[in-house]
């Protein structure tokens, strides 16, 4: 009710449902086909990263923000593997919860970026076992071109387009191409996506003792 509360009071914003639990939101998700949904990750019935799988599966284009208690949270974690764009902090505030669903529904950058980044270092890291440099490198990563492949590692690092603009002396314009190129070339939904493959398929290696 809070959430909905912040989010009514935006002109461009408009709540079109709210479900008490996971498999009434898939439900909801299929009949309203929203632009953003919120998922609170512990429901009853069909829990938020179920819920967040099954939406997914179905094709919709609605991007699915995870709502934690903790920023290191494995739920988080497994959330963005289910497919959704980003992870909110339950106590963020107001502005920022505004913020994050235009970002979202822009597709444009990640949700806090930075948080998103150490998320995927704890998780990958611990999943990287016991020898990451023997797996096989996907196919699919040879139809990047070398433009393309660095792209996709700034995008991982957490970069926003115009961080990687400035980075890389592009117009913003550029950039976004490249990342559409990138998503339609390797089967992903966002740019949430792209960092967790960049992670999982060994692109990036987690590198940071402390996270």
């Amino acid at each position: 009710m809070g959430f909905r509360l912040i989010l009514e009071g935006e002109e461009d914003l408009h709540i079109v449902g709210e479900a008490s639990d996971g498999a009434e939101a898939v439900r909801l998700v299929r009949e309203l086909n929203p632009d953003v949904v919120l998922m609170d990750v512990r429901m009853p019935v069909l829990d938020g990263i179920e819920s967040t799988r099954a939406i997914t599966a179905t094709g919709s284009g609605a991007r699915i923000i995870i709502l934690t208690t903790f920023d290191v949270d494995e739920y988080a974690f497994a959330g963005l593997q289910a497919g959704a764009s980003a992870f909110l902090l339950k106590d963020v505030a107001p502005s920022e919860l505004v913020s994050a669903v235009r970002v979202v529904a822009s597709g444009d950058a990640v949700v806090a970026p930075r948080v998103t980044q150490r998320l995927l270092e704890t998780y990958v890291r611990g999943a990287a076992v016991p020898a990451p440099s023997a797996a096989p490198r996907d196919p699919l990563l040879e139809d990047l071109t070398p433009r393309e492949t660095e792209m996709l590692g700034a995008m991982a690092e957490g970069l926003s387009n115009a961080e990687i603009a400035h980075r890389y002396f592009l117009s913003e314009a550029t950039v976004k191409t490249h990342v559409r190129r990138i998503l339609t070339k390797l089967h992903l939904r966002d740019r949430v996506q792209a960092v967790v493959y960049a992670y999982e398929t060994g692109l990036v290696v987690p590198s940071n003792p402390d996270y």
